[in-house]
C-alpha cells in the first residue's frame, strides 16, 4: 500500500508541475502585426538591396508597388511590405514589412514579420476610413421628390464590347490584389484570353515584369501591371484598357 500511495503522490506532483495546454482566453483578431508564434528569418534592407518588390498603402486603401526603397513616397514609408524575388519567405501567410522612416546607424532598415490577415486588415481599415470620409450616407429624399429611376441610355457602352477571341493579355499581380482580379474579370467579359502571373510566387514573373517596366520607361506603381501586346499599363483602368485593346486590334500596338 505504501508503494501504491507513493506512486499516486508522484503522479499528482508531476501533474501539478506540467504546463496547461489550451486557449489563453485572448483571441488573435488579425490586427496586431506581430500576433504570431512564428517568425520569418531575419531580413536586413539597404537602399541598394536588389530584386525587391515593395508594396505600400495610400490613405485610400489602394496598394502601390515600387522596385527600389528610394522610390517609396513619404506617405507610404511607415509601413511597406517587402518581397525579395529570389526568396520564398514572406510570400505566403507571413509577410515581411519594414518602417522606412527608421534607418539604423549602419544605414540599414529592419524588416519584421506580419501576418497576411493583419496586412489585409490594415488595407480594409484605410479603405473604410476613406470611404466614410468622402462618401457619407445620402440624406433621405424630400417629400414629393421624384424617385423614378433614370432611363436606360440604350448605348452599347452599357455592356463591354467583344474583342477578338485570339487576343491574349498578360496580368502581373498578386493573389491579394483586388484590382488584379477586377482587371481579369473585365478582360474576360470582353472575350479576352488572360494569362495571370503572380510576381510574389514566381521570381521569373517578377523579373519579367521589372524588365517590361524598365523598357517602357516606367518605375513601378500600382499592380496590376498589364501587357496588352507590348503596351504596358500600370494599374487597372477600364478606359486605358479599352484604348490599349483598340490599338492592339487595329495593329497599331507592338
Amino acid at each position: 500500500m505504501r508503494a501504491l500511495g507513493g506512486a499516486i503522490l508522484a503522479a499528482l506532483v508531476l501533474a501539478g508541475s506540467a504546463p496547461v495546454l489550451g486557449c489563453s482566453g485572448k483571441k488573435e483578431d488579425g490586427t496586431t502585426p506581430m500576433a504570431t508564434s512564428e517568425e520569418l528569418p531575419a531580413l536586413t534592407l539597404r537602399d541598394d538591396t536588389p530584386n525587391l518588390l515593395l508594396t505600400w498603402i495610400d490613405d485610400k486603401g489602394d496598394m502601390h508597388v515600387e522596385l527600389k526603397l528610394a522610390d517609396v513616397p513619404a506617405a507610404g514609408r511607415p509601413l511597406v511590405r517587402v518581397v525579395v524575388s529570389d526568396r520564398e519567405e514572406g510570400t505566403r501567410d507571413l509577410f515581411y514589412v519594414a518602417d522606412l522612416t527608421k534607418k539604423r546607424d549602419d544605414g540599414s532598415y529592419e524588416a519584421r514579420t506580419m501576418t497576411r490577415r493583419a496586412w489585409e486588415a490594415e488595407v480594409e481599415k484605410r479603405r473604410a476610413a476613406y470611404l466614410a470620409k468622402v462618401a457619407p450616407p445620402k440624406p433621405p429624399a424630400p417629400p414629393g421628390a421624384s424617385g423614378a429611376p433614370a432611363p436606360s441610355s440604350g448605348k452599347a457602352d452599357d455592356k463591354p464590347p467583344a474583342v477578338a477571341s485570339d487576343m491574349t493579355v498578360i496580368i502581373y499581380g498578386a493573389d491579394w490584389c483586388r484590382p488584379c482580379h477586377e482587371a481579369e474579370e473585365y478582360l474576360r467579359s470582353k472575350g479576352v484570353q488572360v494569362v495571370k502571373k503572380d510576381v510574389e510566387q514566381s521570381p521569373a514573373a517578377a523579373a519579367e515584369m521589372r524588365d517590361k517596366l524598365d523598357k517602357s520607361g516606367q518605375r513601378g506603381g500600382s499592380i496590376p501591371v498589364i501587357d496588352v501586346r507590348g503596351q504596358i499599363l500600370v494599374g487597372y483602368s477600364r478606359g486605358a484598357l479599352d484604348r490599349a485593346l483598340s490599338r492592339a486590334q487595329t495593329g497599331t500596338a507592338l
